[in-house]
């Protein structure tokens, strides 16, 4: 970046109040560091012979509660005000140094930048991407800022002022959000096409118009109960024991009529929403014709994903049969839920009771035991 003409003026005279130059006044920490440093060493020269374009933009940025930083000479010397300072995290004091020392990981990302400030044309970027170490290792990090050139009194560009922001926590928030929204976009989508399927099996397997408002009713409250559940934890997954323990919430006083067993771990939203409508079903059936029917009956809930199976287990039930009609429940149990799970179920009817497996590869469900 070439330069030319006398930058930074000679003989500038200033007032002092307690000894420190007047345009350090009220400028905090970084003021303090600028008022230690000999800079007779360094390529600005004398601090009393700075320009005075110089010293007003210093006194400016010193003042201000927004984070900034002054890049001056050929040297690209760095001045920073107290609100920089946690954008440098752990980096070495930057005041006096190369702005190009200062962020040299990053510094053919944001060199070209520099350059038009210092040929006199200003830069504006928000949330522009960088990969920094300032905590002792790379971190992706995000920043609106403007470059702006500075003038000296010859019409010259002497440097330029950095005007920064950070919005790394604002662009992941947004990714979040979005993350999020697309998620319940696909759960609404999963959850009308369910209905609909709902609708359709409810009212063709209905024997009266009654009897179909009822069950449509009932199935669209266990429904609404697995969809408010997953709305709870907006992260796309619902642990299997608490999604069981929620289909059983409806029915408190028969609970201890249930055992539950199996290591906890994590369904999708669409999983979720299958083996809600299968559970729904089989305690609708067992209140029924089943266990739950009987203040003796007991079920027994188990589940495992070392390969992944589900098995509802009922006892206590003498004489039961098979059903001579396959209902709405029955295409749940071993048509819908099972594709969810890309495997295969099956339906026993013992003389002690029914029993329901669910069985499908480990790799069909999201999270790891």
């Amino acid at each position: 970046m070439s330069q030319s003409g006398d930058l930074f003026g000679v003989g500038v005279t200033e007032h002092h109040l307690d000894g420190r130059p007047s345009f350090l006044i009220g400028g905090g920490r970084a003021a303090d560091t600028i008022e230690r440093i000999d800079w007779a060493k360094t390529s600005l020269g004398p601090i009393g012979q700075w320009p005075q374009s110089l010293k007003t933009a210093l006194s400016m940025m010193l003042l201000s509660s927004f984070p900034k930083a002054i890049i001056w000479g050929r040297e690209l010397i760095t001045l920073h005000n107290d609100a920089f300072e946690p954008i440098l995290g752990d980096k070495p004091s930057a005041i006096g140094r190369p702005f190009s020392d200062v962020w040299a990981e990053v510094w053919s990302d944001i060199q070209p930048m520099i350059d038009k400030a210092f040929a006199g044309e200003a830069t504006f970027i928000e949330n522009f991407k960088l990969t920094i170490d300032r905590h002792g290792y790379p971190e992706d990090a995000y920043f609106t800022f403007c470059y702006s050139p500075i003038r000296v009194e010859n019409g010259e560009v002497g440097g330029m002022m950095d005007t920064v922001v950070e919005t790394t926590e604002t662009v992941l928030a947004q990714r979040r959000l979005a993350m999020t929204n697309a998620e319940l976009s696909h759960r609404m989508r999963n959850a009308l096409a369910m209905i609909g399927a709902i609708a359709t099996l409810s009212l063709r397997h209905a024997r009266s118009l009654d009897e179909a408002r009822q069950q449509l009713s009932q199935r669209l409250a266990a429904l609404g109960r697995t969809q408010s559940f997953l709305l709870a934890d907006a992260v796309g997954e619902a642990p299997i024991s608490e999604l069981i323990e929620a289909a059983f919430s409806a029915h408190p006083t028969l609970r201890e009529q249930i055992e539950v067993n199996g290591a906890d771990f994590c369904l999708g939203s669409s999983q979720a929403l299958a083996l809600s409508l299968a559970l729904n079903e089989l305690i609708t059936n067992s209140i029924k014709y089943g266990a739950l029917s009987r203040p003796e009956g007991r079920i027994d809930v188990r589940w495992d994903c070392a390969g992944f199976r589900f098995v509802w287990r009922e006892a206590g039930v003498a004489g039961l049969e098979a059903p001579t009609r396959e209902g709405f429940g029955s295409k749940v149990l071993m048509q819908f839920v099972p594709v969810s799970f890309s495997g295969r179920a099956r339906m026993l009817y013992a003389s002690e009771g029914l029993t329901y497996e669910l069985e499908g590869p480990a790799a069909a469900i999201n999270s790891q035991c």
